[in-house]
């Protein structure tokens, strides 16, 4: 069976002037479809940058990315944005909405790229909105949302493309406890239900008993790949989200 995601050999140097900084090096990765993984570890380890690099955001100083069993590495910066079409849906911590739009536009937004279009894409972007519980919201603007609606709408967005891959960029970070505990549940939702590979960028340590692996990276090296081997302090002392969002 072909992995979702693989990576092998995965370097990544920022140059700065003479000399540059190794955010990753020598990464191997799998991430199956049906699985839930949380990319973890300190500031600076590494994290984002491998998440973009999957994401075909970034591009890798040397190593292989295969996407869906294909060679992604070589492509070029034309061909990139295809595979990203084809594969992956992004949930950011920011929720990247467009604030003139209104939820079921931002969604229509994403449809109109994979040419769905008029009455088509306003079916499948109530379907979608009903699908994360906010069917009350079709025509709702950003600013009249909750964190939690809004992180919800760039969810059901990320699913407009029916992508195999959800790649989310620390998702909960702007969110109080129920908020995040909702929105993780519905990302593990995804990969159970829906058999999506589902990464997820995280300091949230309470994101570990709805994983089905936990990465932790260190200085751009793997030194964690198991929920169970993930240091006790981790899984007793939950990170802060926030306060003040809700679902309602």
């Amino acid at each position: 069976m072909k992995s979702a995601i693989a990576v092998r050999g995965l370097t990544k140097t920022y140059a700065e002037g003479s000399a540059g900084v190794k955010a990753l090096r020598g990464v191997d990765l799998d991430v199956e479809a049906g699985e839930l993984v949380l990319l973890m570890g300190p500031s600076g380890s590494g994290k984002t940058t491998l998440l973009s690099i999957m994401g075909c955001i970034l591009t890798a100083s040397s190593g292989s990315v295969h996407i869906a069993g294909r060679e992604v590495s070589m492509l070029s910066e034309k061909e990139l944005p295809r595979v990203r079409l084809e594969h992956i849906g992004f949930v950011f911590q920011g929720f990247n909405l467009f604030p003139t739009l209104t939820a079921a536009e931002n969604i229509e937004l994403m449809l109109d790229l994979k040419r769905v279009r008029g009455p088509a894409a306003k079916k499948r972007s109530r379907e979608l909105l009903s699908q994360v519980g906010l069917a009350d919201k079709y025509d709702t603007f950003p600013s009249d949302l909750s964190g939690g609606q809004k992180q919800r709408v760039a969810i059901a967005r990320a699913l407009a493309g029916d992508p195999g891959i959800i790649l989310a960029d620390e998702p909960t970070a702007a969110l109080d406890s129920q908020t995040g505990r909702a929105v993780i549940e519905m990302m593990r939702g995804l990969a159970h239900q829906r058999d999506r590979a589902v990464v997820i960028v995280t300091h949230d340590s309470r994101m570990l008993d709805f994983a089905d692996r936990a990465v932790r990276l260190e200085d751009g090296l793997v030194v964690l790949s198991d929920v169970a081997e993930m240091p006790s302090i981790l899984l007793s002392t939950p990170m802060p989200l926030g306060s003040g969002l809700s679902l309602a």
